[in-house]
């Protein structure tokens, strides 16, 4: 038998768009919370006419509620039917069986490939559940962050409501210091998950990373 490609379309344009929304707020976010974290830019002049922190910290603001957003969109994604983003796609972890095969063939333990009952495999239901949680988590932090800087209007209402969170991290310091390991943490997923698909596309050369462009994966079939 000779085997063939067959074009299948697995992202919808709005699971790609949030996808590229997501990634560039996320890079933008990290960017800019670094400075803010250790400034390294010293402008020239008098002081009262320097603004470049503030413009940072706005920019990194702005970003910060975009990601909300992004986060929010996703969420209803995850109860649209014909948008390939349904919740029961995080359950592939529950396939123990194929969670080890899958673990042994990125291992190069095994040569067998493992099952796809779901649209990711087991350890891509780990990895973007955990980053979910992260996002999450980095939200919930960066928005007691910002009460406690401008605990006026809306702003004041959402930093009430996540007062006891911050109290249980042992204060703003404590909350900064979670919002900081989990910048390191996104830092550690991109380059994995950069790696990962590039690998996975040498490998099955099934379009992986033009399928986050055109929708389109390559799957084999036999004729």
């Amino acid at each position: 038998m000779e085997d063939t490609r067959v074009a299948v379309k697995e992202w919808s344009v709005a699971i790609r768009v949030l996808h590229w929304t997501m990634a560039l707020t996320i890079i933008i976010l990290i960017a800019t919370g670094f400075y803010l974290a250790r400034p390294f830019v010293l402008e020239a002049g008098e002081t009262v006419d320097k603004f470049f922190m503030g413009s940072v910290r706005f920019v990194h603001i702005l970003f910060g509620l975009f990601l909300v957003f992004t986060f929010i969109w996703r969420v209803y994604l995850g109860f649209v039917p014909d948008q390939h983003a349904s919740w029961k796609n995080f359950l592939a972890f529950t396939e123990w069986k194929n969670l080890i095969t899958q673990i042994k063939f990125y291992t190069f333990v095994s040569k067998e490939k493992p099952e796809r009952n779901y649209l990711y495999g087991p350890l891509q239901a780990m990895a973007y559940g955990g980053i979910f949680l992260m996002v999450f988590l980095i939200i919930i932090t960066g928005l007691i962050l910002m009460g406690g800087n401008y605990n006026v209007g809306i702003t004041g209402v959402v930093y009430a409501i996540l007062r006891p969170v911050e109290r249980m991290m042992g204060g703003l310091a404590g909350v900064r210091y979670v919002h900081h390991i989990l910048t390191w943490l996104f830092i550690l997923f991109i380059f994995v998950h950069i790696y990962m698909a590039f690998w996975y596309d040498v490998i099955f050369k099934e379009g992986t990373v033009s399928s986050m462009i055109n929708g389109r994966t390559f799957l084999k079939v036999k004729k």
